[in-house]
């Protein structure tokens, strides 16, 4: 299995929500940029403010899976970082809604 690369450090991910453009899902947005480098980025924020720790990394898990099964069909060369939606409920963190939404919002990109 490859390994997934991932956005670390605080200026990746201002560089991508400053100069990226956002599409909007029912549960997620995601913010995608034109990287130099041949291959997909990807990051995961949620804030502190909409649930516990424990939470937010059961949504980060869903999230994370869900790119997984999908970056094989994605176009490569961008950077991608993945918000929950504040007007979401966490409850409502389902895993083939979250699914759906990422595929619909790739084809919005034109990534997928």
């Amino acid at each position: 299995m490859k390994k997934m690369q991932t956005l670390k450090k605080n200026y990746e991910f201002e560089n991508v929500l400053k100069q990226g453009k956002f599409y909007v899902g029912k549960q997620i947005t995601i913010y995608i940029i034109k990287n130099k480098e041949n291959k997909n980025l990807f990051g995961i924020a949620i804030s502190k403010k909409i649930c516990s720790a424990v939470k937010r990394n059961f949504i980060k898990r869903k999230i994370r899976e869900n790119y997984r099964l999908l970056q094989e069909n994605l176009k490569q060369g961008y950077s991608i970082v993945f918000l929950w939606n504040k007007k979401n409920p966490i409850d409502s963190a389902n895993f083939h809604i979250i699914k759906e939404d990422m595929i619909e919002l790739f084809k919005k990109a034109g990534l997928l």
